[in-house]
């Protein structure tokens, strides 16, 4: 079955950089568009960046010139290098993609952007 992982997470401060994985099982990664997404509290998810096959890539404009998303097919792994970080860029990180029209989803992981 499809498996999403992340990690990289953690805890920065305002101005930092962090780089967060996601390793996908089960798809044929390589055709797939992966997306990150994330969540703080009390708000709803929201897309941050996604990368197509082709790795075209598109991003929130909250993100845009501060975050790079980027692939390895080689080791079907999605990367988001997160650049110049703020403390509203608190929030967990998700990956995702869909297969056969079902959204697949990672369970997360928390970065934390504080003084």
């Amino acid at each position: 079955q499809v498996q999403l992982v992340e990690s990289g997470g953690g805890s920065v401060q305002p101005g930092g950089s962090l780089r967060v994985s996601c390793a996908a099982s089960g798809i044929m990664f390589r055709i797939y568009t992966m997306g990150w997404y994330r969540q703080a509290p009390g708000k709803q998810r929201e897309l941050v960046a996604a990368i197509g096959s082709s790795k075209t890539t598109n991003y929130a404009d909250s993100v845009k010139g501060r975050f790079t998303i980027s692939r390895d097919n080689a080791k079907s792994t999605v990367y988001l290098q997160m650049n110049s970080l703020k403390p509203e860029d608190t929030a967990v990180y998700s990956c995702n993609t869909r297969s056969g029209g079902v959204d697949y989803w990672g369970k997360g992981t928390l970065v934390t952007v504080s003084p």
